[in-house]
């Protein structure tokens, strides 16, 4: 005997379905976009840091420079960091620099690449900002214009925002979805 679900939960389960892959369809379209720190660090976290750096991220500062040291010497120990490529080392050592000293348990300040995504595109299509390769003093001479500096960040989040660009945008457009390769405004 085939059973078949009433009506209302039959919609119910399709609508739940269609908005689900809706949902992940959007979120997917970004993927391009290279993580930022705040993510790699929770990923990190997740696969279990060495209570060497794990202690260094809650009690100690630096540039980037002496986080990477600390990056590079915790690799060892903990699998999350040695999987890491030298972008995404560089990208998690200039977010601790910008960052750090920062709790286990709290929560963690937004990163380079969810700063982009949700102010830039306020403007612009993503693809205007993940496409340029530019020099940190190019991408603050932007963000500290009148066109920008109204944009609600902080000057730490501005130079924040701009190291993570320096490190992952000039993305070739080939890699950008088809999609979301609409022209738009250049700096």
């Amino acid at each position: 005997m085939t059973r078949f679900l009433p009506r209302p939960a039959a919609l119910a389960a399709t609508l739940l379905a269609y908005h689900g892959a809706t949902a992940i369809a959007q979120e997917d379209v970004f993927a391009f976009i290279p993580a930022g720190g705040r993510t790699l660090l929770e990923a990190a976290r997740a696969e279990g840091l060495s209570a060497r750096l794990e202690d260094a991220v809650a009690s100690e500062n630096g540039d980037m420079e002496t986080w990477r040291g600390r990056i590079e010497a915790a690799r060892a120990e903990a699998p999350g960091l040695a999987a890491l490529d030298q972008w995404q080392t560089d990208t998690l050592a200039h977010y601790l620099a910008a960052n750090a000293p920062l709790m286990a348990d709290a929560p963690l300040p937004r990163d380079g690449r969810d700063m982009a995504l949700a102010l830039c595109q306020s403007c612009h299509i993503i693809t205007v900002v993940v496409t340029q390769e530019r020099t940190r003093e190019a991408w603050l001479r932007t963000m500290n214009s009148p066109s920008h500096v109204e944009i609600a960040t902080t000057p730490a989040e501005r130079e924040a925002l701009a190291d993570y660009l320096v490190l992952n945008a000039g993305i070739p457009i080939d890699q950008i979805p088809p999609e979301l390769r609409a022209g738009g405004a250049s700096y």
